[in-house]
């Protein structure tokens, strides 16, 4: 097994790209789909379970677990990685996002954010080189530059300030990272959706240089359309020869369409989300299995997946767990679509290889604007 972090894009079809990035703790196959694990925890399942989806690699989150057990507890215990038994790949984010969204009585300068914790309002200060300490107790093997990102619609000029901010900020996470053979730095775009401060954000990042490069600060309230946008040239700003991970995303027909316009990597809390309130997404599209359609239906959710909510449980069964609201309901739902997730980005892994990008989008398409079939 490598010693070393690399990445190497073994197909291109049209701007899409699969490959695969190559970590001490295992490989991770392009374009990859992160399942989250907040706090130091995919929710509703064990990690066996999620490996069995064939989720490569996780996402942790610095912001909560510096709050909760803090990452000094988490480095006595012997890493994240032992922490949560997960031994494949770990990428943590920075902080920066969730200081912004969630925490209380906070107050942005230039040395960093001080903030009041959403837990217990205790007292913090998270800065570029605290968040890189933090991920190196956690152990991450993809460790997030720390970066502010504004909410959209935002100014010209508070989005022009926050990228600036942000890239200063990227140096700085840079010299604090130091020399940590095979674990990873990757820098964060950012720019809202103005061309041009996204090529100036580009132009700094590279400057530095980083093991990959995230496009940050989108999905956050922008809409899909704007995204795409932003899409169709951000990517091509950055080094081929990196990985390119777009933070935050998303929906099925979201991440399609990243992939589709050059990404490498995405990362959303969605699937799971989702499974814990009742919606499950298949090639049809999303199901909500409260309706009272599915209290009689003896039908998988998809008749094609082989999870184990679709091969051994019917709509009529999760339907009743929810609304009993036993806790198999929430796992089940999860799994499922765990898994639908994973085989999405499988199937786009060897569509892009095989040169048929655009015939496989195009069915994938067709299915869901059928939506799901009614029951005889």
């Amino acid at each position: 097994m490598t010693q070393y972090f690399s990445f190497e894009v073994a197909a291109t079809d049209g701007r899409a790209r699969t490959g695969h990035i190559s970590t001490p703790r295992g490989d991770i196959r392009t374009p990859a789909f992160m399942p989250v694990g907040t706090a130091a925890t995919v929710k509703a399942m064990m990690p066996e379970s999620v490996a069995a989806t064939g989720a490569d690699i996780l996402l942790g989150n610095t912001y909560h677990l510096m709050l909760r057990p803090t990452a000094e507890r988490i480095a006595a215990l012997g890493g994240l990685h032992e922490f949560m038994n997960w031994q494949g790949p770990i990428l943590t984010d920075s902080g920066g996002f969730q200081v912004m969204s969630l925490a209380d009585l906070r107050k942005l300068t230039e040395e960093g954010v001080a903030f009041r914790s959403h837990i217990d309002g205790s007292k913090h200060m998270l800065t570029p080189e605290r968040s890189m300490e933090i991920q190196a107790l956690l152990g991450s093997d993809i460790v997030m530059c720390f970066d502010e990102c504004p909410a959209l619609p935002a100014t010209h000029k508070a989005v022009a300030d926050s990228m600036e901010l942000s890239m200063r900020w990227a140096r700085r996470s840079k010299a604090a990272f130091g020399e940590r053979p095979g674990h990873a730095l990757f820098g964060i775009q950012q720019g809202g959706v103005t061309r041009e401060l996204r090529a100036a954000s580009a132009q700094k990042l590279v400057e530095i240089g980083f093991d990959g490069y995230a496009i940050g600060g989108l999905a956050v309230g922008e809409g899909q359309e704007a995204m795409f946008g932003v899409l169709d040239y951000a990517p091509d700003m950055l080094p081929k020869e990196k990985p390119r991970y777009l933070m935050g995303v998303g929906k099925p027909d979201d991440i399609v369409g990243a992939v589709a316009r050059g990404v490498d990597m995405m990362d959303c809390v969605l699937p799971s989300r989702s499974g814990r309130t009742g919606q499950a997404w298949t090639r049809r599209g999303q199901i909500n299995i409260k309706n009272a359609r599915h209290a009689d239906d003896p039908r998988p959710l998809d008749e094609e997946c082989t999870c184990p909510a679709c091969r051994n449980y019917s709509r009529a069964y999760l339907h009743h767990v929810f609304r009993a609201q036993e806790m198999i309901s929430g796992m089940l739902l999860t799994w499922h679509n765990l898994h639908y997730y994973q085989e999405l980005m499988g199937e786009m892994r060897g569509a892009i290889a095989g040169a048929a990008f655009d015939d496989w989008q195009a069915r994938f398409h067709a299915l869901r604007a059928e939506g799901d079939i009614e029951p005889l």
